[in-house]
């Protein structure tokens, strides 16, 4: 599979580059600086261009942007896009001293994404951590929701990054949930000073 990784010179971005170019994906990164992409392409060894380049002629485009970018992203790389599925990462936090929470936001950012693009958009990868990703495939599941043409491909790309499964999580308005999970994951992370990750049991 051909996946365009937007926000790939961030440390998320980049560590899912690793990690699809381990599993066998073509992978080109992409970033609102030209330079920038082809610099962090050459140091993972794989392709890099800009963000309107990057997402042209590929079979799944991942926003791994941050959250607070992530609108202005998609409403800018729209046109070329087009129709192109789509798998969000992101999610909009709130911290404070007592720890990370969802923002109070009525919908998902994926969803919000999905409003701006003609393209199907799945959510997931949530739970997953770059330091995780970076190292080898995670010991855990990867939940996706969403759209069904852009989920069933986000599902095979997320079942080739990890060692469990990937699990389909059902509409793209579960994303809300999926997107809660990533503040309840570094709340854990922090406590216990693990990088852990979600197995779901009972699966047949």
């Amino acid at each position: 599979m051909r996946i365009a990784v937007v926000g790939g010179t961030g440390s998320f971005g980049r560590a899912l580059a690793v990690r699809a170019k381990a599993a066998g994906h073509e992978v080109v990164v992409g970033s609102r600086d030209a330079q920038r992409a082809e610099e962090a392409a050459e140091e993972l060894g794989v392709a890099g261009a800009a963000n309107a380049d990057a997402v042209r002629g590929v079979d799944l485009v991942v926003l791994a942007v941050k959250a607070e970018g992530m609108l202005p992203t998609a409403e800018e790389l729209a046109g070329p896009i087009g129709e192109t599925p789509v798998l969000s990462v992101g999610a909009e936090l709130a911290f404070s001293k007592d720890g990370v929470r969802p923002t109070a936001e009525a919908t998902a950012l994926a969803q919000r994404v999905a409003e701006l693009l003609r393209a199907p958009v799945a959510a997931g990868l949530h739970s997953l951590a770059a330091a995780n990703l970076a190292e080898r495939p995670p010991d855990e599941d990867a939940l996706v929701c969403g759209d069904e043409e852009a989920k069933e491909l986000s599902l095979a790309f997320a079942d080739s990054l990890v060692s469990g499964r990937a699990v389909d999580a059902g509409p793209l308005e579960n994303a809300r949930a999926l997107e809660g999970l990533t503040a309840v994951i570094i709340n854990v992370n922090r406590r216990y000073r693990a990088h852990a990750g979600i197995r779901v049991t009972g699966l047949p």
